[in-house]
C-alpha cells in the first residue's frame, strides 16, 4: 500500500468498492503492533483495531496502524460507543476508516459523518498529525477518501433504518451480528432464520441507499455464507479467536484427543 510520487495516495478500499470486489478483514482485539502485523499479513484486505472491545488503548494504536499499512493491509478502527474525539484521533493517527458502534438513529449517523469529514461536509478538526504521510493535508481529497461505517445491531436501528442510511455521508453499514441476535432475543453466535431474514434486510437497505454492506463473521464458513446473501466486506473471527482456537487443536492432537471446534466473534 504505497504512497503515490505525484501526490497523497488513494484509499485501496474505496476503488476496489466500486469495483464490486469481494474485500475480507482481520480484527485486532490483542494491544500488540506484531500481533496486528500477523493479522494483517495474513491475506487480508483490511484490518480493524477494537477500541470499543478488544483490549487496546490509544498508547497501542498509532504502532499497530503502522504495522497493519507496512504489512499490505488498509487499517480501519472501531471507536468506543459515542467517543467521537477518539474517532478524531484514530483518523489523524492512520485510520482509513471508522467502525462506530450502536448507532441507532440518524442523529447518531450524522456525529459519525460529522467527526469523519472536514468542514463543510462534516465538523472533523484539522490536526493530520500522522495521516499526513499517507492521505495528505488536502481536505477535500481526505473526505472523499475516508471510510464511514455504522453498525446496524439493534432493534431501534433496524426500525431506523432506512432513515439511518439516508443520512449523507455514512458510506455503509457495518453488522454487529451478536447484538443484533440479543437484541431481537436470538442466540449469540448461532445460526437462524430470523437472524439470516435481518441481515437480508440490512443488505437490501444498503442496496437502496447504494451503501456498502459489511459484517462481522465467525469463520471462513460463516463468511461464505454472509456472502451468498450480498455481504462483499467481512471481517473473520479476531487474533484472539485464531489463536486460542489454533493452540487448543494443537494440543487437543498432542494428547490424541479430538479437538473442540473453536471460533467465534471475540
Amino acid at each position: 500500500m504505497c504512497r503515490s510520487m505525484s501526490g497523497p495516495m488513494r484509499n485501496p478500499l474505496r476503488s476496489r468498492i466500486e469495483g464490486s470486489e469481494l474485500l475480507l478483514g482481520g480484527w485486532c482485539t490483542l494491544p500488540t503492533s506484531f500481533a496486528a502485523e500477523l493479522v494483517a499479513s495474513s491475506g487480508v484486505d483490511y484490518a480493524v483495531v477494537d477500541l470499543q472491545h478488544g483490549l487496546t488503548g490509544y498508547s497501542d494504536l498509532v504502532s499497530m496502524l503502522q504495522a497493519i499499512s507496512l504489512a499490505g493491509a488498509v487499517p480501519l478502527v472501531r471507536i468506543p460507543f459515542g467517543d467521537y474525539g477518539m474517532a478524531q484521533r484514530a483518523l489523524d493517527a492512520g485510520a482509513m476508516g471508522v467502525v462506530f458502534p450502536m448507532v441507532n438513529t440518524p442523529e447518531l449517523a450524522r456525529s459519525a459523518v460529522d467527526c469523519c469529514r472536514y468542514p463543510p461536509l462534516g465538523e472533523r478538526s484539522f490536526g493530520p498529525i500522522r495521516s499526513k504521510f499517507n492521505l495528505g493535508t488536502d481536505p477535500v481529497w481526505v473526505n472523499s477518501q475516508i471510510l464511514c461505517l455504522v453498525q446496524i445491531e439493534t432493534r431501534q436501528s433496524m426500525s431506523s433504518l432506512d432513515s439511518i442510511l439516508g443520512v449523507e455521508g455514512v458510506d455503509g453499514v457495518y453488522v454487529g451480528p451478536a447484538d443484533l441476535a440479543l437484541s431481537h432475543g436470538l442466540s449469540v453466535g448461532k445460526p437462524s432464520a430470523e437472524l439470516d431474514a435481518l441481515l437480508r434486510r440490512i443488505y437490501e437497505a444498503c442496496v437502496r441507499h447504494g451503501k456498502i454492506p459489511a459484517i462481522h463473521t465467525t469463520s471462513g464458513a460463516d463468511c461464505r455464507e454472509k456472502i451468498a446473501i450480498g455481504y462483499g466486506m467481512c471481517s473473520i473471527g479476531s487474533d484472539s479467536v485464531w489463536l486460542h482456537a489454533a493452540y487448543t487443536e494443537e494440543v487437543a492432537k498432542a494428547r490424541d484427543e479430538v479437538a473442540i471446534s473453536a471460533g467465534g466473534l471475540y
